[in-house]
């Protein structure tokens, strides 16, 4: 499910377009951005090339994606965030995830995006209930996870990563 053309108070909901690459590069060159990541390209322009091809493709098969996060009062691209399909155990599971820009860190915007996921997903019926799985040592993204009602599930390793699975219900 995307959420193209869709508003909060601060962000706009738009998909990935080409010309986005340029401007969330600069994500994958700063080293906070992946640190809890492992099995990522060490080029950062690998690694946005990727992810965006794995979005595009998303989008392509309607298994949701990332939504550009565009600051209303600037006009930046603050972050991405979306509801993704994935399989987790052999069970297809609704996951909001989310990453910000670095200026963006720390100013509420995962949350206020992640919790506009959470209400869209529930209002559409998408799923009885959504997951954010997050490397175990990724404590900013558990806050914005638990600010969005969502508990500690699980522990897995997931592409070689030890993650909690954080979920929440209706």
């Amino acid at each position: 499910m995307l959420l193209d053309g869709h508003r909060t108070d601060r962000i706009h909901f738009r998909k990935l377009v080409e010309s986005d690459f340029q401007l969330w590069l600069p994500f994958y060159l700063d080293p906070k951005s992946t640190e809890f990541w492992e099995g990522l390209p060490r080029d950062p322009v690998v690694a946005c090339t990727e992810q965006f091809q794995r979005q595009f493709e998303r989008y392509e098969k309607k298994i949701g994606g990332m939504n550009a996060l565009i600051d209303i009062k600037s006009g930046e691209l603050a972050g991405i965030c979306g509801l993704l399909l994935q399989e987790v155990e052999g069970k297809e599971e609704w996951e909001i995830g989310y990453s910000l820009m670095p200026q963006f860190r720390g100013k509420g915007y995962a949350t206020e995006a992640a919790q506009y996921c959470k209400s869209i997903a529930f209002e559409n019926q998408l799923a009885p209930s959504l997951i954010s799985m997050i490397h175990v040592d990724n404590l900013p993204s558990q806050a914005v996870a638990e600010r969005n009602g969502m508990n500690r599930d699980s522990e897995m390793i997931y592409k070689e990563n030890p993650i909690y699975i954080y979920r929440v219900w209706p």
